[in-house]
């Protein structure tokens, strides 16, 4: 059993969706919290804190590199510093290339990508001075294969990838380790909605949910929050602290075809 006690995790986009489920993982194994994203966080700080460690949420917009650092000055303040980074934040808009609003590019590279940059650039030297840090970039089997309509978010994760890399080789002979983790389908609710709009046109729900799967994830079955909890777990753990820059698929079987 991998203890975390002491150590402090930040995971940006952690209000909900993949984001808490990692979080929770990581505070049952007895990490401090520091929860990021918008709204009220009360309900999901009072979830989180039920496993005893101290916990926090930070409002920051990771599409704002002042925000972010305002975010790691919180860090530092309340809770010494960050010593795993989860760098979870996403965005999705589906269109074609000719099509793409400019807007939109800009904002899923700024959230997906960029965000990436500026919560490890600034964690980094935290984590050089305590001899010991974790990120995980949460990327996407979009990071390594393309699909039509989805070119901002598909461009973002194969340089989330990239970064993983290279952060991977410039911390390869620290206790600070980089890697990435690659999921397939995972039941968000962007995915219902998918789901929602095949129903919507006259096909039974479960069916439509099989037909979804079937595509791409040949196990018929979602990635669950949970699965990916434990996924970055490991690689907190000491078996995982010789896994570097590496880019680890968790997606049914997608990426094996």
């Amino acid at each position: 059993m991998t203890t975390l006690s002491g150590k402090t995790a930040l995971v940006t986009g952690s209000t909900s969706g993949i984001g808490l489920g990692i979080a929770l993982t990581l505070a049952k194994a007895g990490a401090n919290l520091i929860l990021n994203g918008f709204g009220d966080a009360s309900k999901v700080i009072a979830e989180v804190a039920q496993f005893g460690g101290k916990v926090g949420h930070h409002p920051a917009d990771v599409s704002d590199p002042a925000q972010i650092a305002d975010m790691i000055a919180y860090a530092e303040r309340e809770f010494g510093g960050v010593d795993i980074l989860v760098n979870n934040a996403g965005i999705q808009h589906v269109a074609a290339v000719e099509e793409f609003p400019v807007e939109r590019w800009d904002s899923i590279i700024a959230i997906n990508l960029s965000s990436v940059f500026h919560s490890t650039r600034l964690s980094l030297p935290g984590m050089r001075d305590k001899g010991w840090g974790r990120i995980v970039n949460i990327a996407s089997v979009h990071g390594q294969v393309g699909s039509t309509g989805k070119a901002a978010y598909v461009a973002a994760k194969h340089g989330v990838i990239g970064l993983t890399k290279v952060v991977g080789l410039e911390t390869a002979t620290s206790n600070v380790t980089c890697n990435a983790i690659c999921p397939g389908w995972v039941l968000t609710p962007l995915v219902q909605k998918q789901i929602d709009d095949r129903a919507a046109n006259g096909v039974d729900p479960q069916q439509a949910q099989h037909d979804l799967l079937a595509e791409k994830q040949p196990s018929l079955e979602f990635v669950t929050p949970a699965h990916l909890g434990e996924l970055v777990l490991f690689l907190c753990s000491e078996a995982g602290s010789q896994v570097r820059g590496a880019a680890w698929n968790i997606d049914g079987g997608w990426l094996a075809q």
